[in-house]
């Protein structure tokens, strides 16, 4: 089409902010290194929690019902458990503030 309204990319591709399918080889690292660093944080309260003979009952728990980074598999490090996808998981990018959640637990079998 010609003239003032001419389709534009933008326009004729339909979102502007495409989200890339999967995560990209620097972007799984830096999502092992942050689950690492939540793990480190956590050893580091309990340790200095058992200096002091105390313990945390937020702690404890973490340590029983969460895996760690190395126990984890690769499905449950880069993607979620998702009932509307077609295979129930999708990735975790694109979750919002998939930075910011632990998102650890799935359902079993999914």
């Amino acid at each position: 089409m010609f003239g003032p309204f001419r389709a534009t990319n933008p326009l004729s591709g339909g979102l502007l902010w495409k989200v890339p399918w999967r995560l990209s080889r620097m972007q799984k690292l830096r999502q092992r290194e942050r689950l690492r660093a939540v793990d480190n944080v956590v050893a580091t309260i309990d340790r200095a929690l058992a200096k002091q003979g105390e313990t945390a009952k937020a702690i404890e728990r973490w340590k029983n019902e969460m895996p760690a980074e190395p126990e984890m598999l690769p499905k449950d490090k880069y993607t979620i458990f998702d009932r509307k996808e077609k295979k129930y998981r999708k990735g975790i990018h694109k979750l919002p503030k998939w930075t910011r959640l632990s998102q650890r637990l799935n359902p079993p079998g999914f």
